[in-house]
């Protein structure tokens, strides 16, 4: 990821095996990490049970908000894909016991497929 990229605040991908080894100990019995997510220092996880929202707060960024969010939690979702002249995409989530949504934009050539697939799954 670029620097220009996590300033404007968009994502890139991580691996998986990556993000699953950082969460070990906080993962749940048979619990896995399918997609993962950076926006700067923060982390955008989608498990087989749930998507986690890591945020590190500050400007050491040892205070850290771990944001749980069971699928069943998930009213809707949307996406946007980039186009020509606003080339990212976003991601939008509705959980049920809030008004506006999680909102995450994601740089050029993320595979937005995988992510809509893997709402789909686990939600529908």
């Amino acid at each position: 990821m670029g620097l220009l990229d996590g300033m404007l605040g968009n994502a890139s991908e991580i691996e998986p095996k990556e993000a699953q080894e950082k969460l070990k100990d906080m993962l749940g019995d048979n619990e896995e990490v399918t997609l993962a997510y950076k926006v700067i220092r923060d982390r955008f996880i989608f498990t087989n049970k749930r998507l986690i929202l890591i945020d590190k707060q500050g400007l050491t960024g040892k205070k850290i908000e771990y944001h749980s969010i069971p699928y069943k939690s998930i009213s809707h979702f949307s996406v946007e894909t980039a186009g020509h002249f606003d080339m990212d995409s976003e991601l939008k989530i509705w959980i049920s016991s809030a008004e506006e949504p999680i909102e995450k934009e994601f740089k050029s050539g993320t595979n937005l497929i995988a992510i809509q697939k893997a709402l789909a799954n686990y939600i529908l």
